[in-house]
């Protein structure tokens, strides 16, 4: 089963955002890319058809990934929301609810798999 999402990937390292991407895009989503939390709110302003935001947590600019999160929750509460990280350990309680942490390096197929899951529910 197929399920059509338009997803934001928030990412500040160019090769770790392509290669998210093109994973993404591979499991038949469509895959949108910000470089900081200032570019994912313009596109999510523009992008009313985006459900699911992953995004770093370190990233330069006005906020970091878990600001951007609990921005996007207070905003845009139907979008779901999985996060990671390579260099902070993020607890449950610091995400908005219904949110997903995952440490760096993780595996794509598993992340396609929490994806599909949230779009479905």
């Amino acid at each position: 089963m197929t399920i059509h999402a338009v997803v934001l990937v928030v990412e500040d390292q160019p090769l770790i955002g392509m290669n998210t991407v093109d994973f993404i895009t591979d499991a038949g989503f469509e895959a949108l890319e910000a470089a900081n939390a200032d570019e994912a709110i313009e596109i999510l302003q523009s992008r009313p058809e985006i459900r699911l935001v992953f995004t770093d947590v370190e990233m330069p600019g006005t906020m970091d990934g878990l600001k951007l999160v609990h921005f996007i929750r207070g905003r845009w509460p139907k979008v779901h929301l999985m996060v990671a990280s390579g260099k902070v350990m993020v607890k449950e309680n610091e995400l908005p609810t219904g949110s997903k942490f995952f440490p760096k390096p993780y595996d794509d197929s598993e992340i396609i798999e929490h994806m599909k899951h949230m779009i479905a529910a």
